[in-house]
């Protein structure tokens, strides 16, 4: 048995749940005359929405068809060999669930080590390889296609990425090494490091060539007959591929650098994933493959046995599976169908919640409001982002055309509401007057209607108080953007019935938003949670520490953006309300900081003023700062400030704000933008001992967000 062989059979033994992959051989005769061709299918015997992956196994199952195909090479009874996917899908790299079993530093060496040994033979074989990437291409997948001599990509694949970096990995199969040596450091960086840590965003077919990835690119319904056709003409001669020469001098180093700057506004340093991706990069301008591949091995065992990763693959795992399947819904049959939607407000945050029901639900939508001019600016609010679909190419006309249709505006409730089954209020955050509308909603709606607040504090319990009916309504509150934040709150009040609730979700889905059921406690989470977080960054600044300080504190948790700029975005007045209706609540944990409440009195937007592009202490909000004495250091500062978020989720899970610690990552990764690579919080409050000193406890059981013991 070879040594590889060997390898991968130890690794299997780990992997006992693998999704194995086929690599089916067939042959073919090229056209023109080329000659005979084996073509390597990878196939894991289910449809597109189970995609291909590699574990030890499937990688085992390659192993032995390049044994075939390399005899046949060597004696001349084939011209090339290609590699392509099944329908859809060409291969979605490592097989994850194994990768978090794994507990000791050698078995996951062998896991990069195993890889490298089967893809590199690729290279190696005595006659031309092509990769065909047919379909969705992520990690993995990608860098089989890289050890490849030549690459096609199809117009319709819809996704091709590296994504390692955002999982807290690194491409250790070679896409560190390779790609940079095919289309330069700058290009790889952007690849590798900078749209990894853009939320992954994923590269389509045309990008995958015009970036030199892929060396040709046909439309998607002949893509392999036509891929075929090209390798005959490279094959007979007939068609040379020119790449560009890649530029090993100071831009490579300045790509690299460049790469540093976005982990480092990312990241602040607080995940070493990138800058491990990146150190192999740096190595690899001087070409040497093998070192590179090496390097990648050892980045890759130290990354998979350290806690960044495992927070990761738990990110993933509750945006991609748990969001789908949320803790506590009712049971989906009750759901009631929603054919006509009624919005009451017609203000900036009702209007994008007009807008994103009818992207979505395709039905009736109207809005509502005290005086025409407001409710005329509302639909023309939407009737403006449906043009910028249709301009951008995102929609054609005759869909624009159906969806100004579908958009209405009217003073009469009555008029607009008789015949909705679904009606969501998004107006002023004061309890009385969500109170008064809907009572009005109620007089005038079907008895089947569910009634929806958009609140982000207010008690659902208390709003429905006064209603004839108060199980059918539901709180259903949305994060600002809309369009971009995927979260979903959404609260029972102690009324709400099961056929509302199973109603709210059934929206939610067709939304195509993270729908997280929560209790009607003060804030729910998001909001319960983040004015914890910055009450306590904003009592060290009123108690005497310099704001700069403050701030800073926390940049070890690699959040998207400083405290007090998202106080900025949510709106000083904002967080002050929702302060005070947490101060109400808990008096003992919430303050109101006076000296917010003169900043919001002076009509501040913000602390900062951005004359010089960055962010300084505005002069006029410095001059209206009283503070105290007591001066923190930065260490004392986060200390303080995350000892009180680790109590205050503690005690959410005690009140059963929502099910599980997993809901409470679950909702800041979505509603807060919290970086994937901690996993959330609770998992960086585990590793980092505060949990356990807070509370007692950690939040996460052994091995869920950590590695197994």
């Amino acid at each position: 048995m070879s040594a590889t062989a060997e390898l991968l059979k130890g690794a299997a033994e780990l992997f006992p749940g693998e999704v194995v992959t086929q690599a089916h051989v067939r042959h073919l005769d090229l056209p023109a005359g080329a000659g005979r061709f084996a073509l390597i299918t990878l196939d894991n015997g289910l449809d597109h929405t189970k995609p291909t992956t590699f574990g030890p196994q499937s990688l085992a199952n390659l192993s032995a068809a390049l044994d075939q195909v390399e005899k046949e090479a060597s004696d001349g009874s084939i011209v090339g060999v290609g590699v392509t996917g099944k329908p859809f899908i060409f291969a979605v790299g490592a097989d994850l669930k194994g990768v978090e079993l794994l507990k000791r530093h050698e078995d996951a060496l062998a896991i990069g080590r195993g890889g490298h040994e089967v893809f590199k033979r690729l290279g190696a074989l005595a006659v031309p390889t092509f990769a065909y990437y047919n379909g969705a291409a992520m990690g993995g997948g990608v860098e089989i296609g890289l050890h490849c001599q030549y690459r096609t990509v199809s117009a319709a694949l819809p996704a091709f990425s590296l994504p390692e970096v955002f999982l807290g990995l690194v491409p250790g199969w070679g896409g560190c090494v390779l790609l940079p040596n095919l289309i330069g450091a700058e290009r790889a960086v952007s690849v590798i490091i900078e749209n990894s840590l853009n939320q992954n965003k994923q590269l389509k077919g045309a990008q995958v060539h015009e970036l030199g990835i892929a060396d040709a690119i046909f439309e998607g319904a002949d893509f392999l007959e036509q891929s075929l056709a090209w390798t005959a003409a490279v094959l007979k001669g007939e068609l040379a591929v020119v790449r560009p020469e890649i530029d090993r001098g100071e831009s490579w180093d300045a790509a690299v650098a460049r790469g540093r700057a976005v982990a480092d506004a990312k990241v602040h340093g607080a995940a070493p994933a990138a800058y491990r991706a990146l150190d192999i990069i740096a190595a690899a301008k001087d070409g040497d493959l093998q070192a590179g591949f090496d390097a990648e091995d050892r980045a890759l065992a130290d990354l998979i046995m350290g806690g960044e990763l495992r927070s990761g693959i738990y990110a993933f795992n509750l945006v991609q599976k748990r969001a789908k399947r949320p803790a506590g819904a009712p049971d989906k049959s009750l759901a009631r169908p929603v054919t006509k939607v009624g919005v009451v407000g017609a203000g900036l945050m009702a209007s994008q919640l007009a807008l994103l029901f009818l992207r979505r639900l395709e039905v009736p939508v109207v809005l509502t409001d005290i005086d025409q001019e407001r409710v005329d600016k509302g639909v023309s609010y939407v009737h403006g982002e449906v043009d910028k679909l249709l301009l951008k190419g995102r929609i054609n006309q005759d869909r624009a055309n159906r969806l100004k249709g579908l958009v209405s505006g009217v003073l009469d409730k009555a008029e607009g509401f008789a015949d909705a089954d679904f009606v969501i209020e998004a107006v002023f955050e004061e309890m009385s007057v969500k109170q008064k509308v809907f009572a009005e909603v109620e007089a005038v709606a079907p008895a089947h209607a569910i009634l929806a607040t958009n609140t982000s504090s207010l008690s659902v319990t208390e709003m429905a108080s006064k209603l004839k009916n108060p199980e059918r309504v539901v709180g259903f509150h949305f994060f600002n953007p809309v369009a971009i934040l995927p979260l979903l709150e959404i609260v029972r009040g102690e009324r709400t019935d099961d056929a509302a609730l199973a109603t709210a979700f059934g929206v939610a889905k067709k939304l195509k938003k993270t729908a997280v059921l929560v209790k009607d406690a003060p804030a729910f989470v998001v909001n319960r949670i983040l004015t914890r977080f910055m009450g306590e960054i904003q009592n060290v600044i009123d108690e005497g520490t310099p704001v700069a300080v403050a701030e800073r504190a926390v940049e070890p948790l690699g959040l998207p953006m400083s405290p007090l700029v998202l106080l900025e975005l949510v709106g000083p007045a904002i967080g002050l309300h929702v302060s005070q209706t947490l101060h109400d609540a808990f008096p003992d944990r919430f303050t109101v900081s006076e000296n917010l409440a003169a900043v919001v009195k002076a009509g501040k937007r913000g602390f900062y003023v951005y004359d010089s592009g960055r962010p300084e202490l505005d002069p006029e909000v410095a001059a209206l700062l009283k503070q105290g004495d007591v001066v923190l250091t930065e260490e004392q500062t986060r200390e303080r400030v995350l000892d009180a978020v680790a109590r205050e989720i503690s005690l959410m899970l005690a009140e059963g704000v929502v099910a599980e610690a997993q809901d409470v990552d679950l909702c800041l990764i979505t509603g807060a933008g919290w970086p994937f690579h901690l996993g959330g919080i609770t998992p960086y409050l585990d590793r980092e001992g505060i949990a356990e000193r807070v509370n007692g406890k950690p939040f996460l059981a052994p091995g869920v967000a950590s590695v197994p013991a």
